[in-house]
């Protein structure tokens, strides 16, 4: 809740259709440069647990030396840690967004983006360590903040980002909150259609479809079609009263389940000798 005069079908309905028109109608070098900026507005979380004050010392002591009890909530919580850490439809995005990359930059053949060097590979594991590092840092933060001031002052059953937000303000003041909601809506601007166009990655490419953010409409129908139908999906689901916060936590939790198992085919993929030879486990159209 940003502010008393803002209707919140509007500002769901008009982020939606943002998000849409950016990825749909924005070139995908200039798209990619915006989603990169954007994540920088994830500190906002770390200053807004630092802004809080909370007790450093416990949450350190506990970050070390956890508190487990194996009960079944704390159980589904780890899970839902490990599937929004490791989450299955980021294996399609990032491969997929290396793809786009290599377009760019104008690799446009299967032939020119066969096969990778050194300096290829050095470039991509510094790109998944520090997004990893950087989300696992937001992530901590985010507890810390949440769990010594709200779990401290007895308040257990948030049902929206929103209202997390509006609770640190009697503990944390004013900074805390804007903070927070600043980092709720920039994450939401960057997580939204990375979520989307992860799907339409998937499914385009599973049906044979032409794909890429830097395809036109009117190139690839079906994989924009599969963006807008997600988006739309999740406009929806914020009107029919389903609890946000539980929603993510069991997607989190299906990830988690999920994650292992997509992995443990990806290894076995990789190692067959068959599907990779002369890189026929490429699937990407020619562009």
């Amino acid at each position: 809740m940003l502010a008393p005069h803002v209707d919140f079908s509007v500002l769901v309905i008009g982020f939606s259709v943002l998000i849409l028109l950016l990825q749909i109608f924005t070139p995908y070098v200039r798209y990619a440069k915006y989603l990169k900026w954007l994540a920088l507005i994830l500190f906002a979380y770390i200053l807004s647990a630092i802004l809080a004050h909370p007790n450093w010392e416990t949450i350190i002591r506990h970050s070390f030396i956890p508190h487990v009890t194996f009960s079944k909530d704390q159980i589904l919580l780890i899970c839902a840690i490990l599937g929004t850490t490791i989450t299955p439809y980021l294996f399609f995005w990032q491969t997929s967004q290396e793809i786009d990359e290599e377009i760019s930059i104008g690799q446009t053949t299967l032939k020119s983006r066969m096969g990778s060097d050194k300096g290829e590979i050095k470039k991509m594991r510094a790109d998944v360590w520090s997004g990893m590092f950087l989300s696992n840092l937001v992530m901590f933060f985010i507890i810390a903040a949440c769990g010594s001031i709200l779990f401290s002052h007895g308040i257990t059953n948030i049902t929206s980002a929103a209202q997390a937000a509006e609770a640190l303000r009697p503990f944390a003041g004013n900074a805390t909150y804007l903070l927070f909601a600043v980092g709720i809506i920039g994450t939401g601007l960057l997580a939204i259609p990375v979520m989307a166009g992860a799907s339409a990655y998937a499914i385009s490419e599973s049906i044979g479809k032409r794909q890429g953010l830097n395809s036109k409409l009117k190139q690839a129908s079906a994989f924009y079609g599969i963006i807008i139908i997600s988006m739309g999906i999740g406009l929806a689901i914020n009107f029919i009263g389903l609890d946000p916060i539980k929603a993510l936590i069991y997607s989190a939790v299906a990830n988690g389940i999920v994650a292992p198992i997509i992995l443990v085919l990806i290894v076995l993929m990789a190692r067959n000798k068959k599907i990779m030879a002369n890189g026929k486990m490429v699937r990407y159209l020619d562009h």
